[in-house]
């Protein structure tokens, strides 16, 4: 198993509700096939440049080892998902 590092940019005009769901539906996903380590809640932050007409992103750092099979199902889902914006998932040396 591998180390990665995965970011992800949650739509700020979701409710703290949702915005815990979705970290809760990723932890979850991870764990079916590795073991997260540590996820590092960043809150709502100020963009680089504006995505989907949005200044801000509520950020969430997922620090976890997996198998290589997982991270093309983790970022297949992170696109399907409505409320991410953007996402970056590297492995971690």
């Amino acid at each position: 198993m591998n180390k990665y590092e995965s970011i992800i940019i949650i739509n700020p005009s979701l409710s703290e509700q949702e915005n815990k769901e979705i970290i809760t539906k990723f932890t979850d996903l991870i764990n079916t096939d590795g073991k997260v380590e540590n996820v590092d809640e960043m809150g709502l932050r100020k963009l680089a440049y504006e995505i989907q007409k949005n200044t801000e992103g509520y950020y969430v750092v997922y620090t976890f080892e997996a198998n290589p099979q997982l991270i093309a199902e983790l970022e297949r889902v992170y696109r399907i998902t409505d409320g991410i914006m953007k996402f970056i998932t590297v492995r971690k040396d």
